[in-house]
């Protein structure tokens, strides 16, 4: 293990991009989960104050990245619940 720290890399500098590529992979990881479970609307923290949080997301974009253009989608036709 003391190929990881500062003096390990120093030594081993074909190290620094392994360490790198998996460190940014892991912040990634961890960017991705928090992001889901705060902003899909399938997952509900708090079911007192919105017990159906997915209604609010009819019509907007909550996907990180979509090919359907929700400004201009039009109203749907069926009742609300």
């Amino acid at each position: 293990m003391k190929s990881f720290s500062l003096q390990g890399m120093k030594r081993h500098p074909s190290l620094i991009p392994l360490v790198v590529i998996v460190g940014t992979g892991a912040v990634g990881a961890v960017f991705y989960i928090t992001r889901l479970a705060t902003r899909n609307p399938d997952v509900s923290w708090n079911k007192k104050a919105n017990p159906e949080p997915w209604q609010e997301y009819k019509d907007k974009q909550y996907k990180f990245w979509s090919s359907k253009d929700y400004s201009a989608v039009p109203k749907p036709e069926r009742p609300e619940f």
